[in-house]
């Protein structure tokens, strides 16, 4: 049986965008050579609201079936597809305690995670993202809808304000192996105290784009990765650097550019 190199741990809801954050995550397993599992925990008290036992642990078994069924419907046409196995697992509790303790049982590699779908700004307030981004210190993938990764397909790379942690892990060379050419840069500065580097040989195929900083910046830059076709920006989870030099907090990034991100470990 073959053993891959790492492993992908898929967070859902299994809302409507579930599909497309399978599909992005299996695009990024093919390309790293990892093995994907998707884990779904719902609330136990949003299941059992009842005082009858009985009854609490008929619907409690119901909800277990219907759990695994609209997993397997998710998943199963994906697997198929692709070729590729997708495990899963599901849980009812407390939401925050089961995924703590998913991660412990899983030792993932990358944990994914589909972005709100009805307003991207909602993710600044969405305790799980902020949950996972202070509590697992490994690569997290953010999962948008917006230009999603494809399964078999090179996608279009990017990187954010000179972000470089992510070329530092093992899988870096597979992940540049499967992007297309060329590499596209996206920095905000302030021109009064930076100045723009000009790109030296060994910069050749990289494409910069730079925005003065300002109210309108993260819009701006936003819709220039849609215009670009980025599939995955890569972030370095760097929140004290932004603190010290007022460049956009990881907390801004997430929250206002509606494109997958790579975040980098901790």
């Amino acid at each position: 049986m073959k053993n891959s190199k790492y492993k992908i741990l898929v967070l859902s809801d299994l809302n409507k965008t579930t599909s497309t954050t399978i599909k992005s995550s299996v695009s990024l397993a093919q390309m790293i050579d990892a093995d994907i599992e998707l884990f779904h925990v719902k609330k136990h008290i949003d299941i059992v609201n009842r005082d009858n036992q009985l009854s609490a642990i008929r619907t409690l078994n119901d909800e277990q079936i219907t759990t695994k069924k609209k997993i397997e419907a998710l998943i199963n046409p994906i697997s198929k597809a692709y070729n590729v196995t997708i495990s899963y697992s599901y849980a009812f509790g407390k939401i925050k305690e089961e995924i703590r303790n998913q991660i412990a049982l899983s030792k993932p590699d990358i944990i994914v995670l589909g972005q709100r779908d009805s307003n991207p700004l909602q993710l600044i307030g969405d305790s799980i993202t902020r949950f996972i981004l202070k509590n697992f210190k490994g690569v997290i993938m953010i999962s948008s809808n917006e230009n999603a990764l494809i399964p078999n397909e090179k996608m279009s790379l990017g990187v954010f304000n000179d972000s470089n942690k992510i070329f530092n892990t093992e899988f870096s060379k597979d992940l540049i192996l499967h992007a297309k050419a060329p590499l596209k840069s996206f920095k905000i500065i302030n021109s009064q105290k930076e100045t723009v580097k000009i790109a030296g040989e060994k910069d050749e195929k990289i494409i910069a784009y730079v925005f003065e900083q300002n109210a309108d910046a993260m819009d701006t830059l936003s819709s220039y990765l849609l215009k670009n076709n980025i599939n995955l920006l890569c972030v370095d989870r760097d929140e004290d650097k932004s603190k010290n030099t007022g460049e956009a907090s990881l907390r801004e990034v997430v929250s206002k550019l509606n494109v997958s991100l790579l975040v980098s470990e901790a």
